[in-house]
């Protein structure tokens, strides 16, 4: 009989972890490096969410391929990770384990962190589910087992959108105020800057909405990693259109001069379409830097970026939206030219 391969004696990994690890033939574009394992929780009967852009979620179409942010997640033993994580010569900074909505996440994902942290290489990030959560408890239970930081996916901007992708609208279990509750309650235990709202541009939202998102979870303590949305085959949204570039480059810049502290919201100018058209400074030394545009994600114990997650958020030969490494000369040209630049309008599914 063939063993069943769930969590927590299995995980998937993406496939940049994979090779990585040497579990998966392939090369990088440009020399990049997967500085963050990221494991995913995984059961038979899988996600029990319905998000309208998720390749995990229950009711997407099952003759598709099976992906999670553009990327296959291929199922290895949590036995052969740790071996690996032992032997081989990885470039990775942090590992995360992330759940999915499954009343045995909790349990598993803190049987996971600790296996991780007894090997004492790298921290430990958790990305939670607040839905498969118990308010008060299991986030306790997750620092306890070892995890230094953790993300909590809201990925919509507002409570109406979220509904929407997330809610009621896919009869998903997920609900808004929970989602908020627990970046609070994560920010109290783990400390200011040490927890990270996941949000996805490009699901309906406005420049405006988006950064009344990213400036409300700076306000909490939390900081924001950026997403730029990309369709998922079998999911609900599977034909409907990624972000223009010039929308994703102004969010990037927002969100990196709102996290670093350098504005508040109030400092950003829009038209009558909530597009910004300012940022109340000069922002040609922070585009030069090329440092807004790179993946956002958990740092590693030298504090730069370490969840830089390679070309997840487009294929390897379309134009970076997430920089995995510090943009070159080259690159920061194209940015500049990016930031007012490529305004096609927004599609709706």
């Amino acid at each position: 009989m063939q063993k069943v391969q769930e969590s927590p004696s299995y995980v998937q990994t993406s496939m940049a972890g994979a090779m990585s690890l040497g579990l998966a033939s392939g090369r990088f574009l440009r020399g990049a490096k997967c500085t963050c394992l990221n494991l995913l929780l995984v059961y038979q009967n899988g996600c029990r969410a319905a998000c309208s852009y998720c390749g995990l979620a229950c009711n997407r179409d099952a003759t598709a391929a099976r992906t999670f942010i553009r990327v296959k997640w291929p199922t290895f033993s949590l036995e052969e990770i740790l071996g690996k994580l032992r032997t081989s010569q990885h470039s990775f900074k942090r590992a995360c384990v992330s759940m999915i909505t499954q009343p045995r996440s909790v349990v598993d994902t803190c049987i996971i962190i600790k296996e991780l942290r007894d090997q004492g290489t790298v921290p430990v990030s958790a990305l939670l589910t607040p839905t498969a959560m118990k308010p008060g408890r299991d986030l306790a239970l997750i620092r306890a087992a070892g995890a230094d930081r953790v993300g909590i996916a809201i990925d919509a901007a507002t409570e109406k959108l979220f509904e929407q992708h997330r809610g009621r609208g896919v009869q998903g279990p997920h609900r808004w105020e929970r989602y908020w509750e627990t970046v609070v309650e994560a920010v109290d235990l783990f400390g200011q800057y040490h927890a990270g709202v996941h949000l996805i541009v490009g699901l309906g939202e406005t420049e405006r909405e988006m950064v009344q998102a990213i400036a409300r979870a700076y306000r909490i303590g939390a900081l924001t990693h950026l997403f730029s949305f990309f369709p998922e085959a079998g999911s609900r949204l599977e034909d409907w259109q990624r972000p223009a570039m010039g929308q994703y480059r102004r969010l990037q810049l927002a969100r990196y001069l709102i996290d670093e502290g350098i504005i508040d919201e109030d400092c950003l100018k829009y038209d009558a379409a909530g597009r910004i058209t300012g940022f109340g400074l000069d922002i040609e030394p922070y585009v030069q830097s090329g440092l807004a545009f790179m993946t956002s994600g958990c740092p590693g114990e030298d504090g730069l970026p370490a969840c830089n997650r390679p070309f997840g958020n487009e294929r390897a030969s379309e134009p970076l939206r997430n920089y995995p490494f510090v943009p070159k000369p080259e690159d920061v040209a194209v940015i500049g030219n990016q930031i007012w630049g490529g305004e096609q309008s927004h599609a709706r599914a």
